[in-house]
């Protein structure tokens, strides 16, 4: 069986940057992110990040993600971990500052949660705007 996109969190319908430090509820069958109220980032250069929570167990295989030119992350830190168990560092991508969709093999990992974690902003002010993020995997 090939990978396929996992469900996630809320569907949005049009992009928006991820809220700061958001955990997404699992209940779409759309794996997007919550609709914004805010920017994402400040001044300090502090690392943004975004918690998936799986209905159930998954094998996550690959990650997509797409970022507005300009506000890309250089710096991508995957965390996951089954539910009970503490985080644990699963891999580092490193995004290029590009519009352009971005896909990433990632070492197959069973999880319950994953944390990305978006570091090193190409933007001056620490911004991060994502305006796609795929987790393909398999459901078990």
């Amino acid at each position: 069986m090939g990978s396929s996109r996992i469900p996630t969190g809320p569907s949005e319908s049009h992009p928006s940057p991820i809220p700061k430090n958001s955990t997404t509820a699992a209940h779409s069958p759309t794996p997007t992110l919550e609709k914004a109220p805010e920017p994402l980032g400040d001044s300090k250069g502090t690392s943004q990040w975004v918690t998936l929570d799986f209905p159930r167990p998954v094998k996550v295989s690959q990650l997509h993600i797409q970022f507005q030119g300009g506000f890309s992350s250089r710096l991508c830190t995957l965390e996951g971990c089954r539910t009970g168990e503490e985080l644990v560092k699963i891999s580092e991508l490193y995004p290029q500052d590009s519009h352009a969709m971005q896909r990433f093999q990632v070492q197959e990992t069973v999880l319950d949660k994953l944390k990305i974690t978006f570091g090193s902003s190409t933007d001056f002010f620490g911004r991060v705007v994502v305006y796609h993020l795929g987790v393909l995997g398999e459901r078990l």
